[in-house]
């Protein structure tokens, strides 16, 4: 099988003859040929197949009502005991509906909310109990305010009572692998949903994971699933895709990642990118605790979405936003 990667752009000086990537704010008039065989190659843009091409210029639909042409910041909160970064600061409804306003207010466009740890070697939460952390946050929040609120979840029963109480997004982490009944609520609901890649699950992921090629592993496991849902009737244009920097990775998986990350505008979808404050962000940046890790989160972003990533899932909004608003003055017209 073939890749094409588009060597994304942002220069003002752009070539008559460049592409628009995914009617957004960067273009390329070249791209990388992958495949498992042989050496990369650096081709012009249009000596892809014209059905690459149209993936991978095709406008992006909005989802959840936020813009895909630009940058998008996706406020996490947790309302868990246990999760890595912020474990225990959000878990009581009051807490979790302040800390939302102050998302929003620093400019969050949608509030990501999970009551199950996903941290390495987190144990499962029982469905009642994922419900009872969730379901009465998204109703307060909703019942304040407009903003898109996505449920992270890997089950029906916890997505359909997150959408009851006023969510917009079905985002999970297992790709719709791990309960059969997910996807088809979606459909029944019309949702839009972020299809995530791991290897293994949250307790036992990070004990040995193995790829042939991870960048294209990950690319066919996304492909995969997204062929899956668009057949069980959930449009392409619904769906964001996730390649799970840290879900069954290591840093020697998440950085090849990371450095090739806009092969996956091939999929046709809108890219969503959660790195923040993850243990390879501490390594490399020196920064052993969670919260100080703000400033290596930031900068992986902006490299991401100098590749045109869309969606950015962020613990520190006020920093990302701000961070955002000046790379977009400085290149982009």
């Amino acid at each position: 099988m073939t890749y094409y990667r588009p060597l994304v752009q942002t220069d003002p000086n752009r070539p008559d003859d460049a592409l628009t990537l995914a009617e957004g704010w960067t273009w390329f008039n070249e791209v990388e040929v992958l495949s498992r065989d042989g050496a990369p190659q650096r081709v012009p843009a249009r000596q892809a197949p014209p059905e690459v091409l149209d993936r991978l210029c095709a406008p992006r639909a909005d989802i959840a009502g936020m813009p895909m042409s630009a940058p998008q910041v996706m406020g996490i909160l947790n309302v868990t005991p246990d999760s890595f970064s912020d474990g225990g600061r959000h878990n009581a409804p009051d807490q979790a509906l302040a800390h939302a306003r102050v998302m929003v207010g620093q400019g969050a466009a949608i509030i990501d909310i999970g009551g199950e740890s996903t941290r390495p070697g987190a144990a499962e939460v029982p469905v009642e109990e994922e419900i009872r952390r969730t379901a009465p946050v998204i109703a307060a929040i909703r019942a304040e305010m407009a903003v898109p609120i996505s449920i992270d979840t890997r089950k029906k029963p916890v997505a359909q009572a997150a959408i009851d109480a006023g969510a917009d997004l079905v985002n999970d982490v297992a790709g719709f692998t791990f309960d059969p009944d997910l996807a088809p609520y979606c459909v029944a609901h019309d949702l839009p949903v972020c299809v995530m890649h791991a290897q293994g699950d949250p307790e036992t992921m990070q004990q040995a994971p193995r790829y042939d090629d991870v960048l294209l592993d990950v690319y066919d496991y996304l492909e995969e699933r997204v062929a899956a849902l668009e057949a069980a009737g959930i449009p392409r244009t619904r769906i964001l895709t996730d390649p799970g920097i840290g879900f069954g990775k290591k840093m020697e998986h998440n950085l090849p990642l990371l450095r090739r990350i806009g092969l996956f505008h091939s999929l046709g979808c809108p890219i969503l990118l959660g790195v923040s404050r993850k243990k390879f962000i501490g390594t490399l940046g020196n920064a052993p605790e969670p919260r100080d890790r703000a400033a290596g989160s930031v900068a992986v972003a902006l490299g991401a979405v100098a590749q045109g990533v869309q969606v950015l899932r962020v613990h520190d909004v006020f920093e990302t936003r701000s961070a955002l608003n000046l790379w977009q003055a400085v290149h982009t017209a």
